[in-house]
């Protein structure tokens, strides 16, 4: 980001201001604009630095910081910035269908268990938000609910079939 021009703008504001004073006041802003450009500057930079931390504050997974190059701003962005687009197809790509509504929650779970979470995640290629749709649609199946519950919905401490 170029601040430069802000710099200059500045500048040039404060010595039209100082024409109503003459050429002395006139001459005392130049003096004072060279003294106070590494403030201008320095300002500038802290302000663009809240800016960023408001937007990482707000954007999850996503981390925003302003860094110099040289005597500039630069903003770096790292992270995946979670779409809304981008999670309906993530959740059309594991089976939604495309008129089905998506629907946010709020899911507290363990540390290590999302670290483990996550970590499976990776390992098939997929987002945690992907994997964790897969996972709850699994265990949400007919075939997951009757084992769970037995035929008649209700939970079930028999266990029918063979066995060798």
């Amino acid at each position: 980001m170029d601040i430069a021009d802000l710099v200059e703008s500045l500048r040039h504001d404060l010595i039209r201001a100082a024409e109503a004073g003459g050429t002395e006041a006139q001459a005392a802003a130049e003096r004072l604009l060279l003294a106070l450009d590494p403030a201008v500057r320095l300002t500038l930079m802290d302000a663009l630095s809240q800016a960023a931390a408001e937007i990482s504050a707000a954007a999850p997974n996503v981390t925003v910081s302003v860094r110099l190059q040289g005597r500039e701003p630069v903003f770096a962005v790292e992270g995946t910035p979670a779409h809304p687009a981008a999670e309906e197809a993530a959740f059309n790509e594991i089976g939604g269908e495309g008129g089905e509504q998506v629907a946010r929650i709020t899911l507290r779970i363990p540390e290590a268990l999302k670290a483990r979470a996550e970590t499976l995640a990776a390992r098939r290629g997929q987002s945690l938000n992907t994997w964790l749709v897969a996972a709850a649609r699994s265990a949400a199946s007919d075939h997951a609910a009757a084992f769970i519950y037995g035929r008649h919905g209700r939970a079930g401490r028999h266990i029918k079939g063979w066995a060798k």
